[in-house]
């Protein structure tokens, strides 16, 4: 196996933005079609889209539903999206795996429902991704507005018992900054749990790519992409080539 390179869209008012540590106040506008720039990606050797709708993360429910479908209609059946963003109920699950999804992305409502976690799990099976949002090693909720006091270590223990297929793992504080990504903090979580983790926050450059390569062994299935990819600074079919022959 190699690691595998995902493009993210976050979508703010229906526009595909990119923010800094999380603030929706401090968005960059880099398209206002979704579907064409999901497009876009595939065309340069995207194996997976993942899509974050930020206005939903705030309200608590989706609020770009018509952005999530131009995604899932534009890169076709064959490229897996992943959606996250303000799900908080079984029935929104449904909606978007009926929609086209391929994985839903828990957040929130993983750390403060953990039965809707059980039941999502036990209902869609193979289809439940958790993610884990941290600022110095403890959980993030609520669009990351707010601290849990939560280690990261012992709900991704939880959460694999309860029987999610992976763990995207996010360094809030690196989110967006093109600082680096946050190696050690993945290798920990990676190595205190047997099922997948995905790593987002900070991503830079090819530096970060190969940094992430050495330790898939250790369990980091993949990469969330964004600022590097739309300012340029990262060419995903160059990384995901590299990622390739690494693994």
């Amino acid at each position: 196996m190699s690691l595998i390179l995902i493009p993210a869209i976050d979508l703010k008012d229906g526009q595909c933005v990119r923010l800094r540590q999380g603030d929706l106040q401090d968005a960059t506008i880099f398209s206002d079609h979704p579907g064409k720039m999901a497009r876009h990606w595939c065309d340069r050797g995207a194996r997976r889209i993942h899509v974050v709708d930020l206005n939903g993360a705030i309200a608590g429910r989706p609020k770009n539903d018509a952005a999530v479908r131009a995604i899932i209609e534009a890169v076709g059946p064959d490229i897996p999206v992943q959606i996250g963003g303000g799900i908080r109920d079984l029935e929104t699950i449904e909606r978007y795996l009926d929609d086209g999804a391929s994985f839903v992305v828990i957040g929130t409502a993983a750390v403060k429902n953990p039965g809707l976690l059980k039941d999502a799990c036990a209902a869609f099976p193979g289809q439940i991704i958790v993610s884990i949002d941290a600022r110095d090693g403890k959980v993030a909720t609520d669009g990351w507005s707010k601290l849990s006091g939560h280690e990261v270590i012992d709900l991704a223990r939880k959460f694999e018992n309860d029987g999610v297929s992976s763990i995207l793992y996010t360094d809030i504080g690196r989110d967006g900054m093109l600082s680096g990504v946050n190696v050690e903090a993945t290798v920990r979580l990676a190595q205190a749990i047997d099922i997948p983790i995905l790593a987002s926050g900070g991503i830079a450059g090819m530096a970060d790519i190969e940094a992430l390569s050495r330790v898939e062994s250790e369990g980091v299935m993949g990469a969330i992409l964004g600022r590097a990819l739309y300012e340029g600074q990262l060419d995903l079919g160059e990384a995901q080539a590299f990622a390739d022959q690494r693994g």
